[in-house]
């Protein structure tokens, strides 16, 4: 059933992203064309224009996303904590694997958090949570994002004897839920859930559905702008933003009515 889940919501997200949209259009306008509906082919045509620079100059992607990015405030004091969550994403496992060091994308201020944290707190263990979700790795045989992640926090001089690696999880409820099993944690016990802002209040759903009590929200990784900071041809960044916004919201639709 977690395998279904999982693929079905990677056939989803696919589907969702506006550059698909944006992609059909064009093969509409192409198919139109072909078949002599010049009328047609400049709808769709239009359409895809039309489009691409509201996407490239409207920061859509801000105003969707920023709502859930601030449902958890920013933490400056964690007092005195058993445990750091660290959830995967923040590593880039292709750049990785192709220059034989690790490498981080854009999320890669969840290890920058997990290190302040940790040397703050040096009696913490830190757990990362990451297997793959990729598509294309879930028969296995892959590199995992777990591998990724212990090779940067034992390179930056955390011992090992204070790492736990769970490298099976391939979505959040999974990450969740392996996580706590590796943990075992006490009831008693205080642990801090590092991940990127937007993906928070989803995590945290997660981690309570799966049993975990207690869980301190450290939200990083802020990604969205003011409005008037955003206006302007900015397409890469829009349309990224915006993807991320409407997988967000969808992803926490179907983690609410699926109980993940």
């Amino acid at each position: 059933m977690d395998t279904a889940f999982f693929i079905l919501s990677k056939l989803v997200g696919a589907g969702l992203r506006v550059e698909t949209w944006l992609v059909l259009m064009a093969i509409a306008a192409l198919v139109a064309a072909t078949r002599g509906n010049l009328q047609g082919a400049r709808r769709w045509s239009a359409l895809m224009v039309l489009g691409m620079l509201l996407v490239g100059f409207v920061p859509l992607g801000d105003r969707l996303l920023r709502p859930i990015e601030h449902l958890y405030p920013p933490i400056e004091d964690t007092g005195d904590i058993d445990g750091i969550i660290v959830l995967g994403g923040g590593e880039d496992v292709p750049a990785s694997l192709l220059a034989g060091q690790p490498q981080v994308g854009e999320g890669g201020d969840r290890y920058l958090a997990a290190l302040a944290l940790a040397r703050t707190a040096p009696g913490a263990l830190i757990l990362f949570a990451g297997g793959s979700g990729r598509l294309r790795d879930v028969t296995g045989g892959h590199v995992s994002e777990a591998a990724i992640a212990e090779r940067i926090f034992l390179s930056h001089g955390i011992g090992p004897e204070r790492l736990l690696v769970e490298s099976r999880s391939r979505n959040t409820a999974e990450n969740a839920r392996l996580a706590r099993e590796l943990a075992d944690p006490s009831e008693a016990a205080r642990w801090v859930l590092v991940t990127s802002a937007f993906h928070m209040p989803r995590a945290v759903a997660s981690f309570e559905r799966a049993g975990w009590d207690g869980i301190l929200p450290y939200p990083v990784d802020y990604r969205t702008r003011g409005w008037r900071d955003g206006l302007g041809w900015n397409f890469e960044r829009n349309l990224g933003l915006l993807n991320t916004a409407i997988l967000e919201w969808v992803g926490r639709a179907a983690y609410a009515l699926t109980g993940r």
